[in-house]
């Protein structure tokens, strides 16, 4: 018989009739109203647009079973799946030994938040987005509305609150996802056969479990509401990034109910805050979209944010995963600032508290990279054209399963503009193999893509500007033996300061 003494005591009643009412005082007070009209009027924060680049993270208990995907809580109970069978196979009958069973040994006995939060400064990543509660209903942050989260079992300590005080001690903002939406339906496999779903004395964890073709209950939309204004009202995340589902009809309402809620509350703490989501569930404007593991065509006039991982094979954790090469992750940086994007690059802690070394490696990369280049890349806007090269990046979510890799003919192009003057840079993340010459044929005097007479061509992090010469096939550039990153490159060009500039205001646009 499994162990059942750690189970966290049932919480007292609540009077959320009392804490909605409140939540409606705050919309009431304004200066938002829950219409998309009113909401349309909030202004992207100007910290999002210039930071391009955060890291996501994916904890949670699904880590410890770490087999296939962060969607273990879901599949396990999926008849005919290879969780299902996985799961009897190694952890025995789902009577015997269910989900739940898995968060004794979810323990993060060897959590450093402050060791964390200096990686991740080291990556050169401007914000931070930990999983606040994922499908699985495990509460990662202190709740007042559920036993059923980190600072009452497993850790038993609230790993989230701690996390983001280091985050914010390093200067980096703190964001929260909330991925609650799906549980409404995420467990009703569990539903169809003998299973530790069925008890009803888990069933404020595993619960609803309904059909996923049903709407969710106003009971359950309340919840969900109550428990996403307990985020923001006790951590006060500067982002706010939401998962699938939430584009159900039922949560439109509550949608602009929260947003307004939001934005009302960051107004009182003097703070500018941002909403991610996906497909359709917030009005254009009223929030930013984001793309998972995926890509624009074409820039963009307002900032947006791909949602992308280290790994290609899971969010979370897992034993045996394919990780993809620092030099992919640097072109997906790359292409997505170009088109006035950021990347929000996941990891997937160990259930021990720890990030794995080949993480660990590829984050250290990336924040290599950018502490050359990274004025190439923050508080930059678009170019006329995002870049050129063989390589096209397809447009559209999901699309991150094939392997892309950016040649020493791929440039992403992005610009910066101040009081000294205005500046070009083309960044690539690969050094050619033979050769001391690269072309930007973008830059050819013909194509008059580029009126403005060129004045300089420098490397950032090399000290003397480089030998350049511009031609009707190109720009010709002389790269200099020294390597200041070997995974790869920006060039920055100055123009000179009498010359014509062509007209980028609107890609100010928030």
């Amino acid at each position: 018989m499994t162990d059942l003494s750690w189970v966290p005591e049932a919480l007292p009643a609540r009077d959320d009739a009392a804490e909605l009412a409140r939540v409606d005082a705050v919309v009431a007070a304004g200066p938002f109203d829950d219409t998309w009209d009113s909401l349309r009027r909030h202004r992207t924060a100007r910290w999002f647009g210039e930071a391009k680049f955060g890291i996501f993270i994916h904890w949670g208990v699904f880590s410890v079973p770490a087999f296939e995907s962060e969607w273990y809580a879901r599949n396990m109970y999926w008849e005919g799946t290879s969780a299902f069978r996985h799961h009897i196979d190694v952890h025995g009958p789902h009577t015997e030994f269910g989900y739940k069973d898995f968060i004794p040994q979810f323990r993060m006995q060897d959590f450093d938040p402050v060791a964390w939060a200096a990686l991740f400064r080291r990556a050169g990543a401007q914000y931070v987005v930990p999983v606040a509660e994922h499908h699985d209903g495990f509460a990662m942050y202190s709740s007042d509305r559920t036993r059923w989260d980190a600072a009452k079992a497993g850790p038993r300590r609230d790993v989230f609150g701690a996390l983001a005080a280091e985050v914010r001690a390093l200067s980096m903002t703190f964001g929260a996802s909330s991925h609650r939406a799906e549980h409404w339906f995420y467990m009703n496999g569990g539903q169809r056969f003998d299973s530790d779903v069925r008890d009803p004395a888990f069933a404020d964890f595993y619960g609803p479990a309904q059909r996923e073709e049903t709407s969710p209950s106003r009971e359950y939309l309340d919840d969900w509401l109550l428990r996403t204004v307990e985020v923001i009202d006790r951590y006060r995340p500067e982002l706010l990034w939401f998962d699938w589902w939430i584009e159900t009809p039922a949560f439109e309402p509550y949608l602009r109910r929260l947003a307004a809620y939001y934005y009302n509350s960051a107004a009182a703490w003097g703070r500018e805050v941002v909403i991610n989501y996906k497909w359709d569930a917030f009005m254009q404007g009223s929030a930013v979209y984001d793309i998972e593991r995926g890509a624009m065509a074409t820039s963009q006039p307002v900032p947006w944010q791909n949602d992308s991982a280290v790994s290609r094979s899971s969010w979370c954790w897992t034993e045996g995963q394919e990780y993809k090469p620092a030099s992919e992750l640097l072109g997906e940086l790359l292409d997505v600032v170009s088109k006035n994007g950021n990347l929000l690059l996941n990891i997937g802690p160990k259930p021990d508290g720890t990030i794995a070394a080949a993480e660990v490696e590829l984050l250290e990369r990336l924040g290599a990279w950018l502490s050359v280049n990274g004025e190439a890349i923050y508080g930059t806007i678009p170019y006329v054209v995002p870049g050129e090269g063989p390589l096209q990046v397809e447009g559209g979510s999901f699309v991150d399963g094939t392997p892309s890799a950016f040649g020493p003919e791929d440039f992403r192009f992005t610009v910066r503009e101040d009081v000294t003057g205005s500046y070009l840079y083309a960044s690539t993340p690969a050094w050619p193999a033979d050769g001391d010459d690269v072309v930007l044929t973008t830059l050819a005097r013909r194509l008059q893509v580029e009126p403005r007479e060129i004045h300089q061509v420098r490397m950032l992090g090399v000290a003397e500007p480089l030998a350049w010469e511009r031609h009707l096939d190109g720009l010709r550039v002389r790269l200099p033996a020294e390597r200041p990153n070997p995974d790869g490159y920006a060039l920055k060009l100055s123009f000179v300061p009498e010359s014509p500039r062509p007209r980028t205001d609107f890609l100010h646009q928030t």
